[in-house]
C-alpha cells in the first residue's frame, strides 16, 4: 500500500510541475501562434521600406484610427484624421495630437493594435511616433506624424480595418527623462 500510494504522490507531483512548466510556456507558445497566423492585430515594430510602384485604384479601403490613454496616464491624446480611405500600395500620412497637462515632465509610448488581426500583415509604416518613446515637457503639446501604405496584398475580403494606438507612461522605465528631443514630436507651442 505505500509504494502505490509513493508512486501516485510522484505522479502528482510529476503533473504538478509538467502544469507549471506548460503555464509559463504558453505565453511564447501563443505569440508564436499569433505571429503565424496573424491573428493577434500586432504590427511591426520598426520601418518600412516605400517603394513607389504599384498602387492598386481599383480597391479603396477605410482605415479607421482610434486613440486612448492607458489608466493613469494624463495625457491628451487624439487622432487628428479620424478615417482615412486609401488605395493599396499609396503613400498615406495621418497625424496625432498629444497634450502633457501634468506639472511634469514624462515619457510616453504608444502600443498599435489592428482589428481585424489579419488586416496588421498589410499595415507598412515607414513612420510613426509608436517606433520610440516619446518625450514631451510639461504642459507641452505636439502633432505625432505616421506614415504608412497598405499592401497591395491585402485580402479582397478586407474593406476596412481599425488601428488603435494605446498610449502608456513609460517615465522613468530606463528611458532618458532630460532628453527631451524626439524627431518625431513636431511642437507647435512653446508655453
Amino acid at each position: 500500500m505505500a509504494n502505490s500510494n509513493s508512486a501516485l504522490v510522484t505522479k502528482l507531483l510529476l503533473i504538478v510541475v509538467g502544469m507549471f512548466g506548460f503555464g509559463f510556456a504558453l505565453v511564447p507558445l501563443y505569440d508564436v501562434f499569433c505571429d503565424i497566423t496573424g491573428i493577434n492585430g500586432k504590427t511591426n515594430e520598426t520601418a518600412a521600406v516605400y517603394f513607389d510602384g504599384q498602387v492598386d485604384e481599383s480597391r479603396t479601403i477605410t482605415v479607421e484610427f482610434i486613440t486612448r490613454t492607458h489608466t493613469g496616464m494624463p495625457w491628451e491624446f487624439r487622432a487628428q484624421t479620424k478615417k482615412v480611405k486609401v488605395h493599396p500600395g499609396e503613400m498615406n500620412m495621418v497625424e496625432f495630437y498629444v497634450r502633457n497637462p501634468a506639472h511634469k515632465d514624462m515619457v510616453a509610448q504608444a502600443i498599435p493594435s489592428v482589428t481585424p488581426g489579419q488586416a496588421a500583415l498589410y499595415l507598412n509604416k515607414t513612420e510613426c511616433f509608436c517606433f520610440n518613446s516619446q518625450p514631451l515637457a510639461a504642459g507641452g503639446e505636439s502633432l505625432m506624424p505616421m506614415r504608412f501604405y497598405v499592401d497591395p496584398q491585402l485580402p479582397e475580403d478586407i474593406h476596412f480595418f481599425t488601428v488603435q494606438y494605446t498610449l502608456f507612461d513609460v517615465t522613468g522605465n530606463g528611458t532618458d527623462d532630460k532628453q527631451l528631443n524626439n524627431p518625431f514630436l513636431t511642437s507647435f507651442s512653446d508655453n
